[in-house]
């Protein structure tokens, strides 16, 4: 080695341990997960070991509220509430008041992909869903969007669907380099409806815990990937409603129904349990916080980014 690049080396030595040359940032991605029809209470009775590290690994809310103080006309069901999670505004804006989509105004209140887009045009998205609607009517933006559900609506058809979606969202974490994935698992719900959606209804507990195994392969596509030191990934995680007996429509005074969750895990979450009351319309604006997305005045959302360290 010569004595100038000797010297050279020493420097940049210097310079690195002065704090004069500081190593890349962390890129910033999310993998954003729904639950659908999942009570806390029930997670909290099933054996959920990858929830669980989501958990230890961050901040929740057993009391997410699925309607807000603004506005609580829409019904308690699928259609307004997984607009309001992926969109960020409830339903007075984006138009979803039930299950027919009737009078949806995703052009005016779109999917967050959109607005992660009108700021980050380059960003990577997809969405994996068991759903059709979600696929059908809300997503927009994505790079890949792909929906599993088919004819069979049993709890069995839903299983595979489940498995499905969740086997496409791994092997795109694997091979691909999104910055944002939207996973759907919709097996809980129809369990609920099938059983019922209590904590001491066998079929519905072993559907989290089959869910949570989903979660868990999700999760670890994301841990295993070449670039994951490089990389500062956020997970969330929420559903869309409880129930109660075998339905949840109606649900605007039943805390079993009202009361969804949130967690929000991952290196640049905080640890604990809320202290302030979150809603669904915050999970998305936290996803957009995260990438690094501050909401224009225009876009009008509801939601708040919450959950992130200072």
């Amino acid at each position: 080695m010569s004595f100038r690049k000797a010297v050279f080396l020493a420097y940049i030595g210097l310079l690195l341990s002065a704090g004069g040359v500081s190593a890349a940032e962390p890129v910033k991605k999310v993998l954003y997960i729904g639950i659908d029809g999942t009570r806390f209470d029930a997670l909290e009775k099933a054996s959920t070991p990858n929830l669980d590290a989501l958990l230890g690994g961050g901040i929740h809310s057993p009391s997410c509220l699925i309607l807000g103080e603004r506005y609580q006309k829409n019904d308690t069901i699928s259609g307004p509430g997984w607009s309001s999670i992926l969109t960020g505004v409830w339903a007075d804006k984006h138009g979803v008041h039930d299950n027919t989509f009737k009078g949806r105004k995703y052009e005016e209140f779109p999917h967050h992909f959109v607005r992660l887009k009108e700021v980050r045009p380059d960003a990577k998205t997809a969405s994996f869903v068991t759903w059709k609607p979600i696929a059908e009517f809300i997503t927009s933006a994505a790079d890949i969007t792909e929906n599993f559900e088919q004819a069979d609506h049993t709890v069995a058809g839903y299983e595979t669907y489940d498995a499905q979606a969740t086997a496409a969202a791994v092997k795109h974490l694997t091979e691909a380099n999104p910055d944002a994935v939207f996973l759907y698992i919709g097996q809980v719900d129809v369990a609920g409806h099938t059983h019922g959606f209590h904590p001491s209804v066998p079929e519905y507990v072993a559907a989290i815990e089959r869910a949570d195994k989903l979660v868990g392969e999700a999760v670890a596509a994301v841990k295993a990937r070449k670039t994951y030191a490089e990389e500062d990934w956020l997970f969330i995680v929420t559903s869309d409603h409880g129930g109660q007996g075998k339905g949840h429509g109606g649900g605007h005074d039943k805390p079993e129904i009202l009361n969804s969750f949130l967690i929000v895990s991952g290196n640049a979450a905080q640890r604990g349990t809320f202290e302030e009351q979150v809603y669904l319309v915050d999970a998305p604006v936290t996803v957009l916080a995260h990438l690094g997305v501050s909401p224009k005045d225009s876009w009008k959302l509801d939601g708040r980014p919450v959950g992130l360290k200072k």
